[in-house]
């Protein structure tokens, strides 16, 4: 099955042959995509759209001594094919060999470990720069595409691109999507250059003061080939924009792009995943049924999106039904939210929705624009939980020690379907507050719940006790029933149980009434202890004879774990922490 893939162990290899050859060398490697894929899922269309672009990349220039970037990375299983990371596709036993991003620690012909977006022109830009102070001739290529483009750090690389006098190579990989619909001018220009076959008179890149080529035939390898010798050496800094189809080789994948950016494990002949999530509730669509029926409500009501409607699942259809009340700005978070910032200064309500990992790049404008103007937009993420995406370049599990301490803004930490909902609800109608919501990471409970929030920083006792108090945060809150019921079974003590709901500030008045009749508080979070909730608490008891314990992560970069195993290590179990607790007592 793998007759020339098996004969390729590095890039010099695939220089050597025949047209025939490297046409079934493509074909080859999508069936070693299929078999990763279909096992262990992962990124599907950006993989099977970049195949014949990147089997030319290697035919013509040389890595690693020439120097590829490519932007957010999800295309570079091929590159890694061509690479000597083959085993990781094709030898099942070897899948966990391969991060599934570029990866300088898997192989010297990865620069980066990245998995974020927009990136790859800037970090190109640097390797250009230092190969100029230090007189080297290497070419450096940056590939970019999936909707990457509209990323404010792209535009701004761009523009510096355009005063470069040396080599630098932009291939800008235009098959027509993101994630899900692109969306902005800067994507209408690159529909007219599609349709003019780059000769329309409006040309973005000609603009920032860029050389140009299109090529229409960004699947056919000769064409590629063609292109990328003409520019290899080039002395001054060039566009290529490639036109390709995303998901090309798997008719599923061409006809419905969206759905196949990312894939869980699939059955190849049908298409449809191997594992049944069944019909149980999800945090996800209990958003969809709020947003939908806040919107045929209240027409002041409006999402706000960065790209990234498939953090809460708003489908294609959904997305058309809510029409002006739905707004995708591209890949651009400082965007969303200062835009959000504006709409509610109006007199609108915005919910911004995205995942945790893709909001940091905002902070600054929910700092600045959001906060300091006190600006009652919400934002609700996903995958803010050790449970969520466990990809070192995806972890959500920063944030919440990031965001709580923002001035102004409030934090919010469900721990159930009726507090999230409700928590959302209120959030959405109040004028006083930016606030920011953490998606639960665990599977859906249910519990009753307030309904207002505006008492801020008001925790709740759900379980009133005595000598120890459990501070269970958010999705950890089931921690803290097991906790507690572990603390009466092996201490005979029945432990007050709190829901602090609040991520981002102290009760102060329940704490010190804990003083009275407790000696230990116990804190669990769903983050890094580090600048986080634990932390707030055992700062508030520093001059008091209280003993404090935090639970939650260190400030490290995990990847790719077993979240129950993480927990387990870092002492985090009902049976490891009271055994903590046996020590102090």
């Amino acid at each position: 099955m793998y007759d020339i893939l098996n004969s390729i162990n590095a890039p010099a290899d695939v220089k050597r042959l025949s047209a025939a050859e490297l046409k079934q060398l493509a074909s080859e490697m999508r069936e070693a995509l299929f078999n990763r894929l279909t096992k262990i899922g992962g990124h599907f269309g950006p993989n099977f759209g970049m195949v014949e672009a990147t089997i030319a990349l290697h035919y013509v220039f040389d890595s690693p001594a020439d120097k590829f970037v490519f932007d957010v990375s999800h295309q570079s299983y091929p590159h890694k094919l061509l690479t000597g990371r083959k085993n990781g596709y094709i030898v099942d036993e070897c899948f966990g060999e391969d991060s599934g991003y570029t990866n300088p620690e898997e192989s010297g012909h990865d620069f980066f470990n990245v998995g974020h977006t927009s990136t790859s022109i800037a970090l190109a830009l640097g390797l250009a720069k230092a190969r100029d102070l230090k007189n080297d001739t290497e070419n450096v290529i940056a590939v970019i595409g999936d909707g990457s483009l509209s990323g404010g750090e792209a535009m701004e690389a761009l523009n510096a691109a355009g005063e470069l006098k040396t080599n630098f190579i932009i291939i800008v990989n235009d098959n027509e999507i993101a994630i899900a619909e692109n969306h902005g001018g800067l994507y209408r220009n690159l529909s007219e250059l599609r349709d003019t076959k780059g000769a329309a008179s409006a040309n973005i890149f000609r603009s920032f003061g860029l050389d140009y080529i299109y090529e229409e035939n960004g699947n056919d390898i000769q064409s590629m080939i063609a292109m990328f010798k003409k520019v290899k050496n080039i002395d001054h800094p060039v566009v290529l924009h490639i036109h390709t189809k995303k998901g090309l080789g798997y008719e599923l994948a061409e006809k419905n792009k969206e759905a196949w950016h990312w894939t869980m494990p699939f059955d190849r002949e049908t298409g449809k995943p191997k594992f049944s999530f069944g019909d149980a509730e999800s945090y996800t669509g209990l958003t969809i049924n709020y947003i939908m029926k806040k919107a045929k409500e209240d027409e002041r009501f409006v999402v706000v999106t960065p790209a990234m409607p498939g953090a809460i699942g708003l489908m294609p259809e959904q997305r058309a039904e809510l029409g002006d009340q739905y707004m995708d700005v591209g890949i651009a978070e400082e965007a969303a939210v200062a835009i959000a910032s504006g709409i509610a200064k109006n007199g609108a309500k915005p919910l911004v929705v995205t995942n945790m990992t893709f909001i940091q790049r905002a902070y600054d404008q929910i700092s600045q624009d959001v906060c300091i103007n006190n600006n009652s937009v919400t934002i609700v993420l996903n995958f803010a939980s050790c449970y969520g995406l466990t990809d070192v370049t995806h972890l959500g599990i920063f944030g919440l020690a990031a965001f709580s301490n923002i001035p102004n803004l409030v934090v919010l930490a469900p721990t159930s379907k009726e507090e999230y909902l409700n928590m959302l609800s209120w959030s959405v109608d109040q004028t006083e507050h930016p606030v920011m919501i953490l998606i639960p990471g665990n599977e859906v409970t249910s519990r009753p719940a307030d309904t207002d929030f505006s008492e801020i920083n008001k925790y709740k006792v759900e379980k009133a006790g005595e000598k120890i108090a459990i501070l269970a945060l958010g999705d950890f809150y089931p921690k803290g029933e097991a906790l507690a019921c572990a603390l009466q079974e092996k201490l005979n003590i029945t432990p007050t149980l709190i829901n602090p709901r609040f991520a981002s500030g102290v009760d102060e008045e329940l704490l010190t009434k804990l003083k009275a009749d407790h000696n230990i508080v116990i804190t669990l979070e769903d983050g890094i202890l580090e600048g986080g909730f634990g932390q707030k608490i055992a700062s508030f008891y520093g001059k008091d004879c209280m003993k404090v314990l935090n639970y939650g992560l260190n400030k490290e970069f995990y990847d790719r774990y077993d979240p129950e195993e993480l927990l387990r290590s870092l002492g985090m179990t009902a049976e490891q922490i009271v055994e903590d607790v046996k020590k102090l007592i």
